[in-house]
């Protein structure tokens, strides 16, 4: 008989693990408890514009397209990706931005022209980072991390200072470059991993290699056409999806589960995945005496930041901007701290701004934009209409300031989204947007389990374990936790 597998939650995990099953001949039905898939990634369309509510950027390419290829697909058998060019612009003032081009040579030159001699640093420091990015994604990433020794390959223990694991990427960064114009450009994807960048392992400089050398890119109808592309490829496996079911408990036996309550229906299940937010399965579908851990666990954990966000629709065109912005124009290490080392409201936040109806006609109405402007945040920090509209002017004064141009009387479609809605949407605990800060602390056997260690048939893939939150990292996130199913099964 086919073992039954229920799945919590459609995000990109749970339809990873989901489709692996299935592949292998399980009978997979996906529980999700909002009515579209997706979990963060999900999409929002109003007044003819179309929004990603979650990511945005489409980095590493490999590991999308090697997901695909394990069932014998292709990334271009569902969407078309094009490369972007320039990768993103970067504003530092009014007068003083750059558009930083496709190819880490030219990178390089833009280094060069900002700070004489580190075109030549910038090399060495993604050659070095090229090293770290192989050996993680070969070596690292796809261990369930349930033990040190998984990590005790030769490759790795012969290289371990190569990854830099010991020092922090700021001593490592600081090292190199002295211009403070070049730090945040280094800087900005370290912060969605959880941690300022002085706490944050010299080991994911791995990044700047995933961005200046794999490069940047988009899927053509937006982000939700990579969870289609995820639906349906699960789908023609044989996974079953059920929407608008919030799970309210998971049914135990002895140190077994037996399945999950919906609403009054009872889905048995010979295992269960939770790929929802692993401190709402922890600490509300579960007996009480099952819990893994406590109240104060959870609250020593250091979590990636959550996110002020605003989805805008512009009646015109806006000139100066790109597809993706930077805003660089207030000091990176004070809004660094305002999230990690004294949780508040920044002061003077740093912004990200999103158009993709430069890049996508589908996205906004003819002759207008689609704009999603976001500010990391503190989690559970406090979330009030007052302060979401406070913000909302500030961000979009610097942004005309910057551009030239008047928007705020040219927005037709305005959307708040913050920590209550994050909470709301996905459980997610402390509103948090990202997952689990990816410090020292909590890498690898130091983060939650992938599997429970009392209930023999639990598992768990996403954000909060292993190997960490982005979404290439919880595709393969569910790969492992499925992987780990076929060994209980001995199935290859």
């Amino acid at each position: 008989m086919q073992k039954k597998v229920v799945v919590i939650g459609a995000g990109f995990s749970g339809m990873a693990a989901a489709t692996s099953l299935a592949s292998k001949g399980f009978s997979v039905t996906v529980v999700e408890k909002n009515s579209i898939p997706g979990g963060r990634a999900r999409n929002h369309s109003e007044k003819g514009f179309l929004f990603d509510l979650g990511p945005s950027w489409y980095w590493l390419p490999d590991v999308f397209e090697s997901y695909f290829s394990r069932f014998g697909k292709s990334v271009k058998d569902y969407y078309k990706l094009v490369r972007l060019n320039p990768s993103y612009k970067i504003y530092y003032s009014i007068d003083e931005y750059y558009n930083v081009p496709t190819g880490s040579e030219n990178v390089a030159a833009l280094f060069e022209k900002i700070e004489p001699g580190s075109g030549g640093k910038l090399k060495r420091f993604l050659k070095e980072a090229e090293y770290k990015y192989n050996l993680g994604i070969n070596n690292l990433v796809y261990k369930p991390a349930k033990s040190i020794f998984e990590y005790m390959s030769w490759e790795v223990i012969s290289g371990i200072f190569k990854l830099h694991v010991f020092t922090s990427w700021h001593k490592y960064v600081m090292k190199n470059f002295k211009d403070p114009r070049l730090y945040p450009v280094l800087a900005f994807p370290v912060i969605f991993l959880g941690a300022t960048p002085r706490r944050t392992p010299a080991l994911y400089n791995l990044m700047n290699y995933a961005d200046m050398e794999l490069g940047t890119w988009y899927p053509m109808g937006g982000m939700f056409s990579v969870v289609e592309a995820f639906v349906k490829l699960a789908e023609e496996k044989g996974v079953q999806f059920m929407y608008d079911s919030p799970v309210e408990k998971i049914l135990t036996s002895g140190n077994k589960v037996t399945g999950v309550a919906v609403g009054d229906k009872v889905l048995e299940a010979d295992y269960v995945l939770g790929s929802a937010d692993y401190h709402h399965i922890d600490t509300k579908l579960l007996p009480s005496e099952f819990r893994q851990y406590s109240d104060k666990y959870w609250d020593s954990r250091e979590m990636a930041p959550s996110s002020l966000l605003f989805y805008i629709g512009v009646n015109k065109r806006l000139d100066n901007l790109e597809h993706h912005n930077l805003i660089f124009d207030e000091d990176f290490e004070q809004h660094a701290n305002a999230i990690f080392e004294t949780p508040k409201w920044p002061e003077k936040p740093l912004l990200y701004i999103s158009c993709t109806s430069k890049t996508d006609p589908v996205v906004a109405p003819e002759g207008m934009e689609n704009l999603v402007i976001l500010i990391p945040v503190a989690p559970g920090i406090p979330d009030t209409d007052d302060t979401r509209e406070k913000y909302y002017e500030e961000a979009l004064s610097r942004l005309e300031n910057l551009t030239g141009q008047n928007i705020k009387n040219h927005v037709v479609y305005k959307r708040i989204y913050a920590h209550r809605d994050f909470a709301a949407d996905y459980n997610a605990y402390k509103g948090n947007a990202y997952g689990l800060g990816n410090t020292l602390m909590q890498t690898a056997i130091l983060k939650p389990r992938i599997k429970h260690k009392k209930l023999k048939n639990l598992y768990f893939a996403g954000q909060l374990t292993t190997p960490g939150p982005g979404v290439p990292p919880t595709i393969i996130s569910g790969l492992v936790s499925a992987n780990e199913i076929f060994k209980n099964e001995g199935v290859s």
